[in-house]
């Protein structure tokens, strides 16, 4: 009885080791606003970077099955039932809510860098794992521009 209990206290540790170090991972601060750096284009964020919350990447789930069913900093709303893609509300939503992981201008954001591979740049630890090996991903690249300010092409 006394290994049993032992593995127990083990496992209860270490349990709460990994707990503690995603608490601290995801309540990291945001990095620095760049200066006179252009603000976040909503019309880009509806059109080009929610399209990659719902891509299925091989080898890995949607961003959206996730992100729409945690606690982490960065949610997503949930798709209303038998929707493919976000209603205006929801999209006006999700963008409000992607502010808290995107700083305008700043490649250190973590919308950016917590879903790109560690080998390639990006964050150490996503628990959904590496989402973009290499910064050449187009749906990286996306993520990047929104955050560097592109906007939609005007007609």
């Amino acid at each position: 009885m006394k290994r049993a209990s032992s593995y127990l206290v083990a496992a209860a540790c270490s349990l709460a080791a990994a707990a503690l170090a995603s608490q601290a991972h995801s309540a990291a601060p945001l990095p620095p606003p760049v200066a006179g750096a252009p603000a976040l284009d909503y019309e880009f964020f509806k059109t080009r970077v929610q399209p990659v919350f719902l891509t299925k990447r091989e080898g890995h789930g949607r961003c959206y099955v996730c992100h729409s069913n945690n606690n982490a900093r960065f949610h997503l709303v949930p798709l209303s039932l038998g929707a493919t893609t976000w209603n205006e509300q929801q999209s006006r939503q999700n963008f409000e809510l992607i502010k808290r992981v995107a700083v305008p201008g700043s490649i250190d954001s973590p919308i950016v860098m917590h879903p790109l591979d560690e080998k390639a740049g990006g964050h150490p630890h996503h628990g959904g794992g590496q989402q973009f090996e290499s910064q050449s991903d187009p749906a990286w690249q996306t993520l990047k521009a929104f955050v560097m300010g592109e906007k939609v092409a005007s007609r």
